[in-house]
């Protein structure tokens, strides 16, 4: 019969299963990206982070990750003014990290990327233990 490993041991850095745990995460990483990003991927990424750069359009997309909605209604939850929110979407929509359709007069956004979704999710989670001191976590 097996000896199961005490999970206590696995959260401890110091643990038995400490260097088991780093080989297992770098083999995790190498088998999901299997190759190194090229100039093209790296340059894509870094218009991603550009565009999120702004507070404002960082609010607006955090906002889209809970649903789709209208200029106005995004207006009103970030607190800028309106032809503000409406650049920073026209920028957002041209970068391609939302999209945009017509219903009736309105026009309303949507940010249906899920990488997008997650990354800036994490982001915003990030600033909280930053802000708040809250101890960091995998």
């Amino acid at each position: 019969m097996s000896e199961r490993a005490d999970p206590a041991d696995a959260a401890d850095p110091d643990g038995p299963t400490a260097g088991t745990e780093a080989r297992a995460g770098a083999a995790a990483v190498s088998r999901t990206h299997e190759r190194t990003p090229g100039a093209r991927e790296l340059a894509a990424a870094a218009e991603v982070f550009a565009l999120l750069s702004d507070p404002t359009r960082l609010h607006l997309l955090w906002l889209l990750t809970h649903g789709e909605a209208d200029v106005g209604a995004l207006t009103e939850a970030c607190g800028a003014a309106r032809p503000a929110v409406s650049q920073h979407l026209a920028k957002l929509r041209l970068g391609g990290l939302v999209q945009s359709r017509k219903d009736g007069r309105r026009v309303v956004y949507a940010m249906p990327d899920g990488h997008l979704k997650r990354l800036v999710v994490e982001a915003i989670s990030r600033a909280d233990h930053v802000v708040s001191g809250e101890p960091w976590h995998d």
